[in-house]
């Protein structure tokens, strides 16, 4: 699923409108278990040169980056967040762990083959999904339109929740990133 759609998601799901911590907690739950993706990938890039076809083909799939993606993509360890979160009654850390939670349950069902270890580390068993979010040899052209559609009404939660136009703006660029992103998707791969 597309990073944009995670965060739309997560503050669907947990963000509430008196308590900015809670707010903030939910997107940076949703965002954090591609946030990994993301630097080691623009380091790679930007600051080493790699060529982007070493990074997502090779890099991507070695020991190393997949040791990454199975912590910070664990089903085990963002429970046990949520598990600590509940027993110490922290709202934030609650709205953090469940936004992490939602978002590795929405990717695992997404991957064909560029999965993640989510059971790790129990497990290093990788779910290979019929479904992708993103290749249409198996079926993105169904998953993206069902994807942005949901954003959408997800966005209009955040309206009725949000009164305030920062949230709004927020929301509103958050959209605006993820159709951009569905459009790449849907029309290059």
């Amino acid at each position: 699923m597309n990073t944009p759609a995670h965060l739309i998601f997560a503050l669907a799901a947990f963000s509430k409108k008196d308590d900015p911590k809670v707010t903030r907690a939910s997107a940076i739950g949703g965002l954090l278990p591609d946030a990994s993706l993301y630097i080691m990938a623009g380091v790679s890039l930007f600051v080493l040169q790699i060529p982007a076809n070493t990074v997502f083909n090779q890099l991507y799939f070695s020991n190393a980056w997949q040791t990454v993606f199975a912590i910070d993509n664990s089903f085990l360890i963002w429970g046990l967040i949520l598990t600590f979160a509940l027993w110490w009654k922290a709202p934030a850390l609650q709205a953090f762990a469940g936004a992490g939670l939602l978002h590795i349950a929405l990717d695992f069902p997404l991957h064909h083959d560029d999965g993640r270890p989510h059971f790790w580390p129990a497990s290093n068993w990788i779910f290979e999904s019929p479904i992708s979010y993103w290749d249409r040899a198996h079926h993105a052209g169904f998953v993206q339109p069902l994807e942005v559609a949901l954003v959408v009404v997800c966005v209009g939660i955040l309206f009725r929740r949000f009164t305030g136009w920062r949230m709004r703006a927020v929301a509103l660029l958050l959209l605006g990133m993820e159709l951009m992103v569905a459009r790449v998707w849907l029309f290059i791969f």
